[in-house]
């Protein structure tokens, strides 16, 4: 006797024109939206929090309306630069100013450069940089990668684990689907314990993103150039440029980007006159990107 074996319901059930009428159900089981929920709950955000609950509309409804909780009280599109600046002085999260071969933001992390220890007010510069990498996608990118860079780092440089588990909840719980990567560059084998204790609270998806990658394993490199040009990839990461985070420009570039999420959200006035004011305390224009990123 032969036995037909059934496909998994992904497979099955969710090919696109079912996926698209589970994005219409959504919709509707959401209700009725206005201001900035409107704003967000696009089709391909109903999508993205689809995927996250492998399309079950029920658990991707109870996911977005927890998002849009957190976004009415948080309000991570009104951060501001000046509000977060001081803990980006090291550079330890900084936006490249390059895309990977999939045309996605990068952004760089140097937890090695780590300096502070307030949980809120580290959650807040990674939500700003995550809604700053979201302004900064190219058309039609959904998703971003990141690098991380362990020169430096240590226990006594190490992020408290509260710290980490709020921002590993906060991007996986809202933002499902941002992150399409993440290289831990030549992590030293003490984090393996740190890495361990984190990995506790990320679901599976988050934690089959991430990947370990050394410099003198052959598979690690061929990964790293199979997402990266190796020319505008930094040398910190086995590439033939090199990185220098420069904060004065890296605020201009932020506060200017501020204008543009202020437009987007639809409070232009207060955000240019904040901006305005900033920027007359930061140095003259550069003549460099904000990240600059040189071909050695």
């Amino acid at each position: 006797m032969y036995l037909i074996r059934r496909q998994p319901q992904t497979q099955q059930e969710n090919g696109p024109s079912e996926r698209e009428a589970k994005v219409c159900e959504l919709r509707a089981a959401l209700g009725p939206l206005s201001g900035r929920s409107l704003q967000f709950c696009t089709d391909s955000c109903l999508r993205r929090y689809l995927e996250a609950r492998s399309w079950n509309v029920n658990k991707a409804k109870k996911m977005l309306e927890e998002t849009l909780k957190w976004r009415a009280t948080f309000k991570p599109e009104e951060i501001r630069w000046h509000e977060v600046a001081h803990e980006g002085v090291t550079g330890k999260i900084s936006r490249a100013n390059f895309h990977d071969r999939y045309g996605r933001t990068v952004l760089i992390m140097r937890p090695g450069m780590q300096t502070t220890k307030c949980t809120e007010d580290n959650v807040r510069y990674m939500v700003y940089l995550l809604e700053n990498g979201i302004l900064n996608l190219a058309d039609g990118q959904e998703q971003m990668s990141w690098l991380i860079d362990f020169t430096g780092w240590s226990l006594s440089t190490n992020i408290p684990i509260k710290t980490s588990r709020d921002c590993i909840n906060v991007l996986q719980n809202h933002y499902p689907q941002r992150l399409a990567i993440a290289f831990l560059y030549n992590p030293p084998r003490i984090f393996e314990a740190f890495w361990k204790a984190v990995r506790y609270f990320m679901d599976p998806i988050t934690s089959q993103k991430v990947k370990f990658v050394y410099p003198k394993k052959k598979e690690s490199l061929e990964l790293m150039q199979s997402y990266f040009d190796i020319e505008n990839l930094p040398s910190e990461f086995g590439g033939k440029a090199s990185l220098e985070y420069d904060h004065e420009e890296f605020s201009r570039s932020m506060v200017e980007d501020d204008v543009r999420t202020a437009k987007f959200w639809g409070s232009v006035e207060k955000s240019r006159h904040v901006a305005d004011d900033h920027l007359a305390q930061v140095a003259p224009p550069p003549a460099t990107p904000p990240l600059a990123i040189t071909a050695s």
